[in-house]
């Protein structure tokens, strides 16, 4: 069967189920339901399945809370659902623990819930993030062992690595060109087929289930390895006298070969600070070690570190020691305008400040939730020091004159988002990163 013969056999009135309800999951119900497919929306969290149920996001997204009024979906914590489903995607986290190694935990258990209601026939699809060989050697006997069925003959089981960008205007669930890899070859041309059902975005067939497992964690390494490239430079241009930003976007007008990316106080999220150990890991225990990734995670990691150590350079200007000073860190989430905090920097240079004795108060109007004070003006009053750690707005459009009146001596911009002129010609004590 050709793949558009695929796509013209999948009736719009098949059954899905989609087991986590986070920001890839959920997304993923709400555009499969819009495009006409009968949706289960399955989650442990009964707190998330109350809110969805009275259509309410459990995740601050604009788009999100609009979808969920326009489109219907049944959301419940009740995996017996699973048995009328034609397709099932597994959408759970993918961690890592502290030790930066893998864990699979949140994959086996929602496997394992999946298992004993898999009809004959069905199509599983893994779109957690998972290191290349955990489909076959981890995900399919699950799936075997306890329904009972073999895969490739009694079932089909696909990977689609998720791909999506919170707060991103013009890149979505939707339009997001979307690899695919399966167990089988029927099996990957149903996944391809349903995939381009839902998708306006292009879907490209991969040889296998490790090649489609390698894409993501190669393409978030990618990234890793480009960010700390720039973060590298940041910390020497700033010895230097050299502004990094005003460099990276001088080689950016090179019409090829070079692509921008900018250093910051941290990388979080739920990728790229967590693939590249994925890869390690599983090339280690190949006999390989990824001398370069790891490098690339040690640069990366040690950037809340820099940041800090900017704030004691501007407190020592003024004759400030951070020990029993008052610093505000402004963003608690990974990104700017969004509520995530997975894997945020932030965090850890709260961690750092408070290691150097200073009187840590931190404020996102995002994360309430995780915040000391709950208005900018909290943070701000009494403060001496400001680390700007997530580019949110609200952030962006400060002058130095908003930091003056609380008799600020210094601010750090962790993410170069900043006016760095106005705060140069203000003579305020202004520390970018590389810059």
């Amino acid at each position: 069967m050709h793949v558009m013969d695929a796509v013209k056999a999948l009736s719009n009135k098949e059954k899905i189920a989609v087991v986590g309800l986070g920001y890839v999951g959920l997304p993923l119900v709400l555009l499969a339901a819009r495009k006409g497919y009968d949706v289960f929306g399955i989650d442990v969290s009964q707190q998330k399945i109350d809110l969805l149920k009275k259509k309410q996001s459990p995740i601050q997204d604009e788009s999100i809370e609009r979808a969920l009024q326009e489109t219907s979906f049944i959301p419940t914590d009740d995996f017996s659902v699973i048995k009328d489903c034609n397709i099932v995607i597994i959408c759970v986290p993918t961690p890592v623990y502290e030790n930066h190694m893998p864990n699979l935990e949140p994959v086996e258990n929602a496997t394992r819930a999946v298992a004993p209601h898999l009809r004959k026939g069905a199509l599983v699809i893994l779109e957690s993030t998972v290191n290349p060989g955990v489909s076959e050697s981890v995900v399919l006997p699950i799936l075997e062992s306890i329904s009972g069925m073999e895969c490739g003959k009694d079932f089909s089981l696909a990977h689609c690595p998720e791909r999506i960008n919170p707060g991103d205007a013009k890149w979505n669930v939707e339009n997001i060109p979307r690899v695919v890899g399966s167990f089988h070859e029927a099996g990957l041309k149903k996944a391809v087929a349903f995939y381009e059902s839902i998708l306006t975005g292009s879907v490209k067939p991969m040889g296998s289930l490790k090649e489609a497992e390698a894409v993501k964690v190669v393409e978030n390494s990618f990234r890793d390895i480009n960010i700390a490239f720039v973060n590298e430079l940041a910390r020497s241009f700033s010895r230097l006298g050299i502004d990094v930003v005003n460099v990276i976007d001088g080689a950016a007008t090179k019409p090829f070969a070079f692509m921008p990316h900018y250093p910051g106080c941290g990388v979080g999220g739920h990728c790229i600070p967590v693939d590249p150990y994925y890869l390690i890991e599983y090339a280690k225990k190949n006999g390989f070690d990824h001398d370069f990734l790891a490098l690339a995670r040690r640069i990366n990691n040690g950037m809340p570190h820099f940041a800090v150590e900017r704030l004691i350079a501007g407190l020592n200007e003024k004759k400030l020691a951070i020990n029993g000073s008052r610093i505000a860190v402004l963003g608690l989430s990974y990104k700017a305008n969004i509520d995530d905090c997975r894997e945020s920097p932030s965090f850890e240079i709260v961690k750092i400040l408070k290691e150097f004795g200073a009187d840590v108060v931190a404020f996102d109007p995002f994360v309430l939730g995780r915040s000391d004070v709950q208005t900018l003006d909290e943070a701000l009053q009494g403060s001496v020091g400001v680390v700007v750690a997530t580019a949110h707005g609200v952030f962006k459009n400060l002058a130095p004159s908003d930091f003056t009146k609380y008799g600020i001596a210094v601010v750090v911009d962790g993410r170069n988002c900043l006016d760095k002129t106005n705060f140069i010609r203000a003579n305020f004590v202004y520390k970018g990163v590389g810059r």
